[in-house]
C-alpha cells in the first residue's frame, strides 16, 4: 500500500487537472472533425481512448519531469517531498514505472489509424524534453503548450486521415491558452524559481504579466471564434462563447494575484471546467449543424 500510494503521489493520479488538460484539446480535435450523422459509438470509443492515453502519457511524464528536475525539486518548497526528490523511490524503479506506462499508452496508440499513430509517436520527444526547457529558455511555456495541445491535431488525424487549417488555427490558439494558464501557475514557485536560476514566463513577465495574459488569451479566444466561422456554426456557437470570453477574461485575468500562490492555483485548475465549456460548445454545434 505504501508504495501504491508513492505510484499515485509520483504520477500526480490524485491531480485530475493535469491529464485534463491533456485530455480536452484531444476530445476537441475529435468532436470538430467527427461527422455526428455516423455511428457514435465509434466517437466514444475514440473519446475513451484519448482519456486513457491522456492519464498514460501525462503519468509518464511527470515521473520522466521529476527524474529530471530531482535536484530542483530539493530546493523548491511546494516540490521537496516529491518521491524521488525526497528519496523515496529510486530512478531505476521510477523508469521501470515509465516504461510500463509508455507500453499501455502504446496499447491505446494502436488502436487508430496509421498517421495518427506515426505522428504521436513524432511527439515523443516533445513530451520528454519539456522538462529540460526552463533550463535555457524563458518561453518553457511555448513547448509545454505546443506538446499539450498536440492531442488536438491528433484528434482530428483520427478521424480525418488528414489535415486542414480548422484545427492548425484552434492548435496554434491552443498553444496560447497554455502560455496563459501555465504563466499563472508558475507565480507559485517564482521566488524559488529566481533563486535557483530556472526560466519561465512568469518570471520573463513578473512586471506586467496582465499585459501578457490578454494578449494570449485574445488570440486563444480569436481562435475560437474563427473555428465557427470556418466550420460555419450556428449562431447559438457565438452566443455560448461569451461564457467563454467571460471566463478567460473575468474569472482568470481580472481575478489573478501574482501575489497570492492559492489564488493563482485556483484560476489554474478553473480551466478545467473552460475546457468542458469549449466541449460542450463543439459538441452541441456539431450535432445541430
Amino acid at each position: 500500500m505504501n508504495q501504491l500510494n508513492l505510484f499515485i503521489e509520483l504520477t500526480r493520479l490524485k491531480r485530475p487537472i493535469g491529464y485534463m488538460l491533456l485530455f480536452w484539446p484531444c476530445a476537441w480535435g475529435l468532436t470538430l472533425a467527427y461527422d455526428f450523422s455516423k455511428n457514435l459509438h465509434l466517437y466514444l470509443f475514440y473519446l475513451v481512448l484519448f482519456f486513457l492515453g491522456s492519464v498514460f502519457m501525462r503519468s509518464a511524464g511527470c515521473i520522466i519531469n521529476d527524474i529530471v528536475d530531482k535536484e530542483i525539486d530539493k530546493k523548491v518548497l511546494r516540490t521537496k517531498n516529491r518521491p524521488i526528490a525526497s528519496g523515496k523511490i529510486s530512478i531505476n524503479l521510477a523508469l521501470v514505472y515509465s516504461i510500463i506506462l509508455c507500453f499501455f499508452a502504446l496499447l491505446v496508440l494502436i488502436n487508430f489509424n496509421y498517421l495518427t499513430i506515426i505522428l504521436a509517436l513524432c511527439s515523443m520527444p516533445l513530451a520528454f524534453t519539456y522538462p529540460l526547457m526552463k533550463r535555457y529558455t524563458y518561453w518553457p511555456q511555448l513547448f509545454l503548450g505546443i506538446t499539450f495541445n498536440y492531442g488536438l491535431i491528433l484528434g482530428w488525424i483520427s478521424v480525418e486521415n488528414s489535415i486542414n487549417l480548422a484545427p492548425i488555427i484552434l492548435y496554434v490558439g491552443a498553444i496560447f491558452w497554455t502560455l496563459g494558464y501555465d504563466t499563472i501557475y508558475g507565480y507559485q514557485d517564482i521566488i524559488d524559481d529566481e533563486i535557483i536560476g530556472v526560466k519561465s514566463t512568469s518570471i520573463k513577465f513578473k512586471e506586467s504579466p496582465k499585459k501578457f495574459l490578454n494578449m494570449s488569451y485574445f488570440l486563444f479566444f480569436l481562435s475560437i471564434i474563427c473555428i465557427g466561422i470556418i466550420s460555419e456554426f450556428h449562431i447559438l456557437f457565438f452566443i455560448f462563447s461569451i461564457f467563454i470570453f467571460y471566463h478567460l477574461f473575468y474569472l482568470q485575468i481580472n481575478k489573478f494575484n501574482k501575489n497570492d500562490t492559492k489564488n493563482c492555483l485556483k484560476i489554474f485548475k478553473s480551466n478545467n471546467f473552460l475546457g468542458l465549456l469549449i466541449f460542450a460548445n463543439l459538441m452541441i454545434n456539431k450535432l445541430i449543424s
